[in-house]
């Protein structure tokens, strides 16, 4: 079985489980990613989804990013 494809953040769709492979930018956007809780590693919810952005949950935090940010986040889903 292959490994499902990394793709960024702002293109999931609602309702899909992923993880956080890796994430893309400077130091300053790795910094601030990482100040929400969205680490290599963690696993995210896609709650929601606009053309302006999503809305994703870690557990029982949930979060509002912009597509920017999220086009940054690498993920795979699960």
């Amino acid at each position: 079985m292959k490994p499902s494809p990394v793709l960024p953040l702002a293109m999931v769709d609602a309702h899909a489980v992923v993880r956080v492979v890796e994430i893309r930018g400077g130091a300053a956007q790795a910094r601030r990613i990482a100040e929400m809780g969205l680490n290599v590693g963690s696993e995210l919810t896609v709650r929601q989804r606009e053309a302006a952005g999503l809305v994703v949950t870690r557990g029982e935090t949930r979060l509002a990013l912009g597509i920017g940010l999220a086009s940054r986040i690498m993920v795979q889903a699960l």
